[in-house]
């Protein structure tokens, strides 16, 4: 249990941020967000409002591929109950070699194209008007992680107001539920390439199938922390640690098996390191010996 101590300190160092944040999104003037709907991006959106009005803010949501589709509405739902315009794009990642190839540094050429999109959707839309600062909802945490994405948008000026005041992922989540957002409590996302190894090829079809795979696990354990990583015949399942006792019990062991049966996988394995972030990340570490986790 945390100390009542410790979590007024938490909610000042957070709140501290917020106000930072906010002067932050003030000096931008007018700001178009990258938005996936997430608990990241959501809190940034509505924070943009909260500091700008609905008037000086864009929500911008590349419908791709590698976006599940319930993220999607979710993010068309925050962006109509922030009152916020709405401009969803379509966008095939998979016409990058380097994504639809899995590169290892697939997210750097995924974001440059993607950020460079909606740099361009901006210019389009506001054209003849200052042109709003394009924002993404990068926190502090994911340094921790490998994600070259984040070159990519320094390079082209995208900003990320979020790690820029050092906001964490927790800070965030507390942050949503003092502005009663929807997201504050969902379990945290990433696209849909970050189920397969490097180097193996992403189709339509797999990533679909992945996306239903871990559709079925929602559906059985409720909104809990899940990835299903795909290794072509064989799924490895990985939830949250509290959540390996459920998944293994028998009646729900078996729909589980089943339901991935159906759906081609010949194996379905369970991961007991349990999620963590940037899993398929560790066969870089082994090569290369980076250490992001």
């Amino acid at each position: 249990m945390i100390g009542t101590s410790w979590t007024a300190m938490a909610a000042n160092t957070a709140l501290d941020k917020a106000q930072e944040l906010e002067t932050l999104l003030k000096a931008c003037g007018h700001v178009a967000v990258a938005f996936s709907g997430g608990v990241d991006s959501s809190y940034l959106l509505a924070a943009a409002v909260d500091a700008l009005g609905a008037e000086h803010v864009l929500a911008l949501t590349a419908d791709s591929p590698l976006l599940p589709r319930h993220e999607l509405e979710r993010a068309r739902a925050v962006a109509a109950a922030l009152g916020v315009r709405h401009e969803v794009v379509s966008f095939d990642d998979l016409q990058i070699p380097e994504v639809a190839g899995n590169h290892p540094l697939r997210c750097y050429y995924c974001k440059k194209a993607r950020f460079a999109a909606l740099l361009d959707l901006v210019a389009e839309l506001e054209e003849g008007l200052p042109r709003p600062v394009l924002l993404h909802g990068e926190n502090r945490d994911d340094a921790h992680d490998y994600r070259p994405g984040s070159q990519a948008a320094r390079e082209l000026g995208v900003r990320a107001p979020l790690a820029e005041v050092g906001l964490t992922k927790a800070e965030i989540r507390w942050l949503s539920r003092q502005r009663g957002l929807p997201t504050a409590d969902i379990p945290a996302a990433a696209c849909l390439a970050t189920r397969f190894p490097y180097d193996t090829p992403l189709t339509r079809e797999g990533l679909e199938r992945v996306e239903r795979a871990e559709q079925v696990l929602g559906e059985l354990l409720g909104e809990v922390q899940l990835r299903v990583r795909d290794y072509g015949s064989m799924a490895r399942i990985e939830v949250a640690a509290e959540a390996i006792p459920i998944l293994v019990r028998e009646d729900l062991r078996e729909r589980v098996v089943d339901r991935l049966h159906e759906l081609g996988y010949r194996y379905v394995t369970l991961d007991l390191n349990g999620y963590r972030m940037g899993a398929m990340n560790e066969q870089l570490e082994s090569s290369t010996g980076s250490d992001s986790a």
